[in-house]
């Protein structure tokens, strides 16, 4: 099956249901929801034959396909996948469908098209798989950028209360930093001597490169990667996205839209400028460990709960950005791992506080209190969500964050040890939130909300019950996703021209390797 085109059919099948969709009558909502669901499962269902077709230990890049494009330029549609690659593009399948199912009732059929918000997080789907399956360096900027197009409408038309504010500044704050990265990509073009922009051929032409310019190129992509992550202090946009966003559009935003910015660091930055990234890699530790105290320093006091997830998102991006810098395997998987592992928890919290939103009528901590009470299936699955997002022993986030701690403690002992007080701060916002939201004394305005009165729905369920089990599933046997994720972090750590630490023993009072 190694010669199927799995990953041009998987990118290009949700933008032909998206067209199917849109062209839904408006008055046909149901029919529009039906289609997309199924539309969406196909996909999941083909990812999952492919994630069973790749050979964990075989070739680094499989499923490789080109297709001629621009040759004047030397651009083609190139597309291959490693194993960083590949649980991203499961992870966006498996997502996309509870999203739909989640969305079902959120779109009022009197005031928005619902044929079109559906085809817009098809397009958004598709685009998505794209970036992360492309081979070519051209390929990848145009969707990085396309992909603002459906999400920019996404928050601008069916968003909440400042939607369009949020809308424009995401739109550009991610289109400035596009910019940097097309300058870089044109001199990755120019100096690369080959006038091609695959990524193999500039990657065995990049040991060629002036220092100067690989650091000014390596810049340019990561100025626009940190903005899409987002790293501090890029990371502005996030919180009035996150906040602006429909609750299960937000899941996909900060779930694997955010991860275009690590993944791109790990599949450019790092390869095609080593030199440049062992340059770098102090100052982008410093900004990991500062986004991470300074994000959940600032959720602790959020009265919103959307804004609040938005931050601690930002918070679990500054260990995912250390976990890349630290460059030794364990913290490169841990990293990976970690880009997983949010999205499923993030994923979970955001989808969770969004029926929290949808029956309340308000995002705000302070309109809720007690309303376990009422609603207690679906409080308790807020406070493990919570706990995921904490990274509870025993979820899978705990894997991905412990690994990037001890994989860092190794070569930069200070920065684990900073990094490790964000976990006490993740604790305290993660249960003063549940606290204020479900626990304690019974707001008695809930009690006048007639939704609020109705515990979590049989959709609901079947949107839940597949991250739960995979963060419980994956925190005590994470083996199935680190085969995948750890041949490629290998070789990427070759890339860059590092090794891991030596074993540390002790004879005589005197510390050897």
């Amino acid at each position: 099956m190694k010669d199927f085109p799995f990953l041009s059919i998987l990118t290009l099948l949700p933008l032909v249901g998206a067209a199917v969709v849109a062209f839904i009558p408006r008055a046909r909502g149901n029919l529009a929801k039906t289609i997309a669901l199924a539309w969406s499962l196909v996909v999941l269902a083909l990812s999952v034959v492919m994630w069973i077709a790749f050979q964990a230990g075989g070739e680094r890049f499989q499923f490789r396909e080109s297709y001629q494009w621009i040759p004047t330029w030397g651009a083609r549609f190139t597309f291959a996948t490693d194993g960083i690659a590949l649980v991203m593009l499961v992870l966006i399948a498996l997502l996309v469908p509870l999203v739909i199912l989640a969305s079902w009732n959120d779109v009022d059929e009197t005031q928005r098209s619902v044929p079109t918000y559906f085809a817009l997080l098809l397009t958004l789907e598709c685009t998505m798989i794209g970036v992360f399956a492309a081979a070519d360096v051209f390929l990848f900027y145009v969707l990085f950028e396309v992909m603002l197009v459906p999400m920019y409408f996404i928050i601008g038309s069916y968003g909440g209360q400042r939607r369009q504010y949020a809308a424009v500044k995401f739109f550009l704050y991610s289109l400035v930093g596009g910019l940097f990265m097309l300058a870089a990509v044109i001199g990755l073009w120019v100096v690369g001597g080959h006038h091609t922009f695959d990524w193999e051929t500039l990657k065995g032409a990049s040991a060629a490169f002036d220092t100067n310019t690989a650091r000014w190129l390596f810049l340019g992509f990561f100025i626009a990667f940190a903005v899409k992550a987002p790293f501090f202090p890029f990371h502005t946009w996030l919180p009035d996205a996150g906040v602006a966003a429909p609750a299960p559009a937000a899941a996909l935003l900060v779930g694997v839209l955010d991860k275009v910015g690590t993944f791109g660091i790990l599949r450019y930055c790092l390869p095609l400028f080593p030199e440049a990234s062992r340059w770098f890699a102090p100052a982008a530790l410093v900004l990991g460990v500062i986004g991470i105290l300074y994000a959940a320093l600032l959720a602790v006091g959020q009265n919103d709960l959307k804004r609040l997830v938005s931050y601690t998102s930002i918070a679990h991006f500054g260990f995912i950005g250390i976990g890349i810098f630290a460059f030794t395997t364990q913290a490169g998987t841990g990293s990976v791992l970690y880009m997983v592992n949010h999205g499923l928890a993030t994923g979970l919290l955001f989808l969770v506080v969004g029926m929290f939103v949808s029956r309340r009528g308000s995002s705000l901590v302070s309109d809720f209190g007690g309303a376990g009470k009422l609603i207690p299936v679906l409080a308790g699955v807020l406070f493990f969500a919570g706990l995921a997002s904490l990274a509870l022993p025993g979820t899978a986030p705990f894997i991905s964050e412990f690994l990037v701690l001890i994989g860092t403690f190794t070569t930069h002992k200070v920065y684990a040890v900073i990094a490790t007080f964000g976990i006490i701060l993740a604790a305290a916002y993660v249960l003063w939130m549940v606290q204020r939201t479900t626990q304690g004394t019974l707001n008695p305005v809930l009690t006048e909300v007639p939704a609020m009165r109705k515990d979590i729905t049989l959709r609901e369920k079947i949107v839940v019950a597949p991250l739960v089990l995979l963060l419980l599933l994956l925190g005590f046997y994470p083996k199935p996703v680190t085969d995948v994720i750890n041949p490629a972090v290998e070789q990427t750590m070759q890339d860059v021209g590092t090794t891991d630490p030596g074993p540390t023993a002790v004879a005589n009072g005197r510390v050897a390797r």
